[in-house]
């Protein structure tokens, strides 16, 4: 795959590749799910304060480490934060691209170890609530990006809101992150019953962060999926967890992610075993398609919001 960078060229180039292969499709809402590879993982939590965004950064650099080419969407529309976690400083984002200023590759942003982030609009009231059209012209561009990379990490905000939802059910898998602390565990709850009684989603990936060890964090997966089961008809698989480790807090201090900065820390060798779990679970992706795709597809029946 080639490296993508925000040039004029570069950007003209991916543009046009886009294009013919949109031309080149016959039959946009038919065929096989997921053809281009690119595997959208989805990351939320019922509540803040959890290490979601944190998990996100470490996990992207961790998937990097792995060879694997990975873009970051931080879809925390109205506080995103994932350039302040790193120590970065983007000159545009998403709502460059909203208002039609700038495409996506001209507002990507370089991460540690090759990874590429498309920066939210932090603070930026107005996109807390996207429109059909918004949506549609975000989508579109993420369309064009999908041939350069092995991963998209969705970054979604914290809570149940209509934007947690809509990249939420887009993607093709939903981690959902929890940690030992009684109100995560409620909180995720809340966050699974919604997605699965009102938009059908029935698979999730659990990751306990901040645990304890391994029996913590097998501990908390147990009592949500108690819970989950007795009430609601779903898959929560356990992708791992990530221990309590100090070395976070302090890179955390330093703007810096855990993997880049302290790669030999206790929590940096939990983000490797996630990755290496992840990209081993490959066959077990759902037939859903990327995101350009589902949406496209839910439009067509008539259900698109």
């Amino acid at each position: 795959m080639n490296e993508i960078t925000g040039t004029g060229d570069q950007a003209d180039t991916l543009r046009e590749m886009a294009r013919t292969a949109r031309k080149n499709q016959q039959e946009p809402f038919s065929g096989e799910a997921g053809q281009k590879g690119v595997r959208v993982l989805s990351v939320s939590s019922g509540k803040g304060g959890v290490g979601k965004s944190n998990v996100v950064s470490n996990l992207a650099i961790a998937l990097a480490m792995q060879g694997k080419k990975v873009l970051i969407l931080d879809a925390d529309l109205g506080l995103g934060n994932l350039d302040v976690l790193l120590g970065l400083s983007p000159i545009y984002n998403l709502n460059h691209v909203l208002n039609g200023e700038k495409g996506l590759v001209d507002i990507l942003i370089d991460g540690p170890a090759g990874i590429k982030i498309i920066p939210a609009g932090s603070g930026i009231q107005e996109l807390t609530s996207l429109g059909q059209h918004e949506k549609l012209k975000l989508l579109d561009e993420l369309d064009m990006l999908d041939e350069h990379f092995d991963f998209m990490i969705v970054d979604t905000e914290a809570g149940i809101s209509e934007n947690v939802t809509y990249f939420t059910v887009a993607a093709q898998e939903i981690i959902v992150v929890v940690t030992p602390e009684p109100t995560s565990i409620t909180d995720v709850y809340a966050l699974i019953k919604l997605l699965a009684t009102r938009y059908s989603e029935h698979h999730f990936k659990v990751l306990v962060n901040m645990a304890k060890d391994s029996e913590d964090a097998l501990e908390v997966f147990r009592k949500l999926a108690n819970v989950a089961g007795r009430f609601l008809d779903i898959s929560l698989d356990y992708l791992g967890c990530v221990v309590k480790d100090e070395k976070v807090i302090e890179a955390v201090k330093r703007q810096r992610a855990v993997s880049d900065l302290f790669p030999d820390s206790e929590a940096a060798g939990c983000f490797t075993t996630l990755a290496k779990r992840v990209i081993e679970n490959n066959r077990q992706t759902r037939v859903k398609g990327n995101v350009q795709f589902f949406f496209r597809r839910m439009l067509e029946n008539g259900t698109g919001a």
